[in-house]
């Protein structure tokens, strides 16, 4: 069997609702195995993560992140997907790195969402006017298609082209109003230093966070996690590697305990929650979902 070869142009076969189902069904199988490696040489790195999932089959995707590309006119990161087949261990598709990392990240997000937002939710604020955001905008506005949309950014020339490139989206100057007025928050930012307050948070809002993927790395405060019901992706990917957990746990704000769920917990597509709950979703990534985001887009290209 030949691989397929499957490029970034793929995604107009692509559906951010099916990409969710998939992560579901995938999340309905046995537990993944994971591994990760690191591999350095001066400021450059080759980041392998592999995941294996009876019934799936298993993946390697590897990063080469080289700092120095930007100069060269050249992406910083490159890499690419091996797709291998459950059965024989053969190698089924080579698929674009950029095109499973996109519809992965916003698809974990809007998952999270669709679990434990309200279904009525009418009003998004996307934190972060960066690449990620304009991937949050589309894949929030598939499974919440009458919601208008708010951006705010460190910069607001950032926030004013994003705003301009995008229907019912609106600038908001201010981070505390555009979340008084948000249902759903969605985060995607580099700060070390969290950005949104606990305080701000009121009942029935959803807060997803996403730009967090360093022990140093915080987007929201203590407060925020101390008054939401906290759910994430994987307890094993995100508690001991992210600073968004892995801090308040060190300083005893929270404890384990206080993890309501993460994707395994959910039963048929469902958290029981309450209407009036603050939810916060850790979006924290993870092999395993490169690889059932993998096969959704082998299964849709092949379909196409």
């Amino acid at each position: 069997m030949t691989p397929a070869m499957i490029p970034f142009e793929a995604e107009t076969h692509l559906n951010w609702r099916a990409l969710t189902d998939a992560l579901l069904d995938g999340h309905s199988r046995p537990k993944a195995e994971i591994g990760d490696t690191f591999l350095y040489r001066g400021e450059d790195t080759m980041l392998t993560r592999s995941a294996w999932i009876d019934g799936l089959g298993s993946a390697v995707k590897t990063a080469n992140i080289m700092p120095g590309n930007p100069a060269r006119g050249e992406p910083m990161i490159h890499g690419a997907v091996n797709l291998y087949d459950d059965v024989t261990g053969q190698l089924a598709a080579i698929v674009d790195f950029h095109l499973v990392t996109k519809w992965k990240t916003a698809g974990d997000s809007v998952l999270g969402a669709r679990l434990l937002a309200r279904p009525d939710s009418k009003v998004v604020l996307i934190v972060g006017a960066g690449t990620v955001g304009r991937n949050l905008r589309n894949a929030y506005g598939a499974l919440f298609p009458d919601a208008r949309f708010l951006i705010w950014n460190r910069s607001p020339e950032g926030a004013a082209r994003f705003a301009d490139e995008c229907d019912k989206t609106d600038v908001v100057t201010s981070l505390e109003d555009g979340v008084s007025q948000a249902d759903i928050i969605t985060s995607a930012t580099m700060t070390t230093d969290p950005l949104i307050k606990g305080s701000w948070l009121q009942p029935g809002q959803h807060l997803d966070l996403i730009g967090a993927y360093r022990p140093d790395m915080r987007e929201a405060d203590d407060t925020a996690l101390t008054r939401a019901r906290l759910f994430m992706d994987s307890r094993d990917t995100v508690l001991d590697h992210i600073g968004e957990f892995k801090d308040p746990l060190a300083r005893g704000v929270i404890i384990r305990d206080d993890i309501v769920g993460d994707l395994y917990d959910q039963k048929d597509g469902v958290f029981t929650r309450q209407p009036d709950d603050i939810t916060l979703y850790k979006n924290g990534g993870g092999a395993h979902l490169d690889l059932m985001t993998s096969r959704y887009i082998l299964e849709a290209w092949r379909g196409r």
